[in-house]
C-alpha cells in the first residue's frame, strides 16, 4: 500500500475512510496530484515516484500549526 501526503487548506473537506480520485499534473522535472475537485494538493514528486493508481482511500487527517494534512493510500507498491 502506498500512502501520500497531500495539503488541504480548510478543515472538514475530506473525511477518514473516504474513497478519493486524483488527478496528475505535469512540471519540467516532478509531477504533482490533486484530490478532486481541488480539495488537497501533493508536494511535487519525481519522475521515478510517479503514482499509477487514480483511486485511493483517505487514511489519515492531521492538523498542526502549518494546517490540514491528509494521508491517502493507493493500492500499488511504496516507492523508494
Amino acid at each position: 500500500m502506498r500512502k501520500m501526503e497531500f495539503k488541504m487548506e480548510r478543515p472538514g473537506l475530506l473525511e477518514v475512510g473516504q474513497e478519493i480520485t486524483v488527478t496528475e499534473g505535469l512540471l519540467p522535472s516532478n509531477y504533482y496530484y490533486t484530490i478532486d475537485p481541488s480539495l488537497a494538493m501533493s508536494a511535487n514528486i519525481p519522475f521515478n515516484k510517479r503514482l499509477v493508481s487514480k483511486q485511493g482511500r483517505v487514511a489519515d487527517i492531521i492538523e498542526n500549526a502549518r494546517g490540514f494534512y491528509v494521508t491517502a493510500e493507493f493500492d500499488e507498491p511504496e516507492v523508494e
